[in-house]
């Protein structure tokens, strides 16, 4: 009987976009190996329906890893005396994007920790230069929690989009992750404030995070629901080993991959990478993650005498590789499961059908 309530969940989800609270975590409680399959099956064909066989990169540019917050699972957290610091310049910053563009991308995500060098006159002014030398690119911001003023500045600068996983969406488990100075309706209202400010936003969090219970995913997935991110970015937790959760287990692969898929479900014009986190928990995690629904890879362009610094988690893959070589490796992958890299700006496809559905039950 309860594969049956299972399957019909997941038919549910298909058709209506939509789960009750207790009916998600009884879709998470209820994970099989069929039940997984199903729900990639339904996510693949949905996702085809919006975007066919196209998968998009970003050109990922990790600009500093100098951070002023201590969350408790970060391998940059300020508390970690063993990380070798390092931060870009703005010259070094636009060459990375420079060398991008001719690989092909349209697309360059700065990310980095919350460094306060990184001022709103300093981030305008790369955004500006980026966008003045690539107009026909967009630019994604991940830095982190900053005020109103300073979203709207960089949003008038140019920015595009802004990425920032919300990590949970249960309020007690965040405060298990975070310290006391930091707070969860302080990333709530960050969350509102870009979706207000006019970026395509995206948010996300972890899979299998300490003190995570299947009740938080659920949670998590009603958020989503309610949120409507342009993009959501899920992996794996894999812990670092000089955080206070090193001893933790990891994440696993199977349920990532199930949550892609329900991802899709919920929100089909979603733009869902496959993360490097995947990759390295599996050595084909990210094509397992596309099979899933994802339609989005992130390779990256920063410059190799800094990758093996921004470890946000031990072992993490493609710290060694060129620019060039990263691209054409993904674009090998992808191929052989079907996929193509696509030199495009990967904006989101709203499905007007989907959206006129939505607000008339609304």
């Amino acid at each position: 009987m309860e594969k049956d309530r299972i399957k019909e969940l997941i038919n549910k989800l298909a058709a209506e976009h939509s789960l009750s609270l207790e009916e998600y975590e009884m879709l998470i409680d209820g994970y099989s190996s069929e039940a997984a399959e199903l729900l990639a099956e339904k996510a693949v064909r949905v996702r085809q329906s919006v975007y066919g066989n196209s998968v998009y990169t970003r050109g990922l540019i990790e600009i500093s890893n100098i951070c002023r917050n201590d969350c408790y699972y970060c391998g940059i957290r300020k508390s970690n005396r063993k990380c070798s610091r390092y931060r870009l310049t703005e010259q070094q910053i636009t060459d990375c994007a420079d060398a991008g563009h001719e690989l092909g991308f349209r697309t360059f995500v700065l990310q980095g920790g919350e460094d306060p060098f990184f001022t709103d006159e300093v981030l305008c002014r790369i955004v500006r230069r980026i966008k003045q030398a690539h107009p026909d690119s967009a630019v994604t911001l991940s830095m982190g929690e900053r005020s109103r003023e300073s979203y709207r500045a960089l949003f008038e600068a140019g920015a595009d989009r802004y990425l920032l996983r919300h990590e949970t969406a249960d309020k007690e488990h965040y405060e298990k992750l975070h310290p006391a100075e930091m707070s969860f309706d302080n990333r709530m209202r960050c969350l509102q404030e870009l979706r207000e400010t006019g970026y395509q936003v995206g948010c996300g969090f972890m899979v299998g995070s300490p003190y995570q219970k299947n009740a938080d995913i659920a949670k998590d997935l009603r958020f989503i629901e309610d949120f409507h991110p342009d993009m959501c970015g899920i992996g794996p937790f894999i812990p670092h080993k000089d955080t206070p959760f090193a001893d933790r287990k990891a994440g696993t692969l199977e349920m990532t991959c199930y949550l892609l898929s329900i991802i899709r479900l919920i929100y089909p014009p979603v733009l869902l990478p496959a993360t490097t986190a995947l990759g390295t928990i599996h050595p084909l995690g990210r094509e397992m993650g596309i099979k899933s629904g994802a339609n989005v890879v992130m390779p990256n362009l920063s410059p190799v005498t800094v990758r093996d610094k921004y470890m946000l988690y031990d072992n993490k893959i493609c710290t060694g590789e060129e620019s060039a070589e990263c691209r054409g490796c993904l674009d090998r992958r992808m191929r052989s499961i079907g996929y193509e890299l696509v030199i495009d700006r990967g904006d989101i496809k709203r499905d007007r059908a989907y959206n006129e559905e939505r607000r008339i039950s609304d």
